[in-house]
């Protein structure tokens, strides 16, 4: 699938891990991309390969920007898709896959993306995302695992019981690293799910923290920290000026510290995450 992407430099990377956030599928309160961007300024970051977004996207649906500059064209931004190197606060090596979700030849990608992984000696594929749920922004932001194993599954929690739901690209990418033997898992926060059109800050900190718990890379979530009491605050003053958002989040504590109490792993029911999710996709449209 080489031809799909080109590589414009081999570095010789030792057991990488590859983290994975493609926009356009599910990303509540663009936890996904806050994280990404928290961790990648922490790192001198460089291009090794691009894909062939001609072949991948609709530019119809994906359109490059353009800049003008008195009339005249300056610049005309395509959008992208790369996998970029970098090393973290303690020295250990890590790619990132960003860009937007592709239109097109999924499995075509997916295979790409698990070749390069491959290529490069990749150890693990970890993809971000996250999703609206029930919970309450008063509670500690909850983290799901869409895993390959068992194993990978319980190291942060899983949802129980079945759940049928849409799927992003990269479910497909984690589901074919699988099939090469290569570990791969979803780490996905949840946010309040009226707080799942604004940025949510807690939920990007919570995803740091998740990826340096599972790989054991070194990231700080710091500089979110401030935006995150901030967000907090805000979401409390809106609340107490309703009644009735103040019993809907009354409501939500119930529910999950029932839940907490019961020593289950704190996390909706499979049928509480597909409800609130259709909701979601609803509210955004294609």
């Amino acid at each position: 699938m080489a031809d799909l992407y080109e590589i414009l430099e081999r570095p010789d990377l030792e057991s990488p891990v590859m983290l994975v956030h493609l926009e356009g599928w599910i990303d509540a309160g663009l936890a996904a991309q806050q994280a990404l961007n928290v961790i990648e300024s922490q790192s001198e970051v460089f291009t090794v390969a691009t894909f062939d977004t001609d072949a991948l996207l609709d530019h119809r649906a994906r359109r490059p920007t353009m800049h003008l500059v008195d009339g005249q064209y300056a610049d005309l931004i395509w959008p992208g898709i790369e996998l970029r190197a970098a090393t973290d606060q303690s020295g250990s090596e890590y790619l990132i896959l960003s860009g937007m979700e592709p239109d097109h030849q999924w499995r075509a990608f997916s295979a790409s993306v698990v070749d390069l992984a491959l290529e490069f000696g990749t150890r693990m594929v970890v993809g971000l995302g996250a999703y609206p749920a029930p919970v309450p922004h008063t509670r500690p932001v909850g983290l799901a695992t869409a895993a390959t194993s068992r194993e990978l599954a319980e190291a942060i929690g899983y949802l129980g019981g079945s759940v049928v739901v849409p799927a992003g690209v990269q479910a497909a990418i984690e589901t074919r690293a699988a099939a090469s033997g290569l570990p791969s898992v979803g780490l996905w926060a949840q946010v309040p799910h009226y707080a799942a059109t604004m940025p949510y800050p807690p939920a990007a900190v919570k995803l740091v923290q998740g990826v340096v718990q599972l790989t054991g890379l070194t990231f700080d979530a710091g500089p979110l920290a401030d935006d995150a009491a901030t967000t907090i605050a805000r979401l409390d003053e809106l609340v107490s000026a309703n009644p009735e958002h103040q019993q809907m989040v009354t409501q939500l504590e119930e529910q999950v510290d029932a839940v907490a109490e019961s020593s289950a792993p704190n996390l909706p029911s499979g049928d509480e995450l597909a409800e609130e999710l259709q909701r979601f996709l609803r509210e955004q449209g294609d």
